[in-house]
Formats: structure tokens, C-alpha cells, sequence
């Protein structure tokens, strides 16, 4: 993205040509609009990944005998 011996002013154009680049591409009204759409697409890919993580949780409790777990915690010699 940035060449060695860049200055950061010549570092902020070239974040800012492409932001702008990527603006026009994707038809925004601006960077803001961008930015916005960039964080939401994010926070919803990091959702699925947690449905898929939750998914998987309850598939392993589905599996789980119950009867057996009773039967443990009622040997504990702690109060359940």
C-alpha cells in the first residue's frame, strides 16, 4: 500500500485516493457512507462467527447425556 520512505503527509493522500477510489466503486455519497458500510459488513461477519460458534455449543449439548450428568452432580459433595 505504502512505499518505504514515504512522508506521512504523502501517506495521508495515498489513504485518502484510495478511500476516495473505493467511495466511487461502491457508488457511496461519501466517506463517511463508506466507512459506515465497511463497519457494519465487519460487525456482521463477527455475528455469524459467533451464530456459528453458539451453533456448534448447542449441537455438543444436544449430544450430552443428561441422565449421566444428574447422576454426577448428585454424587458431588457440594449442595446442588
Amino acid at each position: 500500500m505504502t512505499a518505504a520512505g514515504m512522508t506521512s503527509v504523502s501517506v495521508s493522500f495515498e489513504t485518502r485516493r484510495q478511500l476516495n477510489s473505493m467511495k466511487v466503486m461502491d457508488n457511496h455519497r461519501s466517506i463517511d457512507d463508506l466507512l459506515a458500510d465497511l463497519v457494519k459488513q465487519y460487525k456482521v461477519l463477527r455475528m455469524r462467527g459467533v451464530v456459528d460458534d453458539l451453533r456448534s455449543r448447542f449441537s455438543e449439548l444436544e449430544e450430552m447425556d443428561v441422565d449421566a450428568l444428574v447422576r454426577k452432580l448428585a454424587m458431588s459433595p457440594f449442595a446442588v
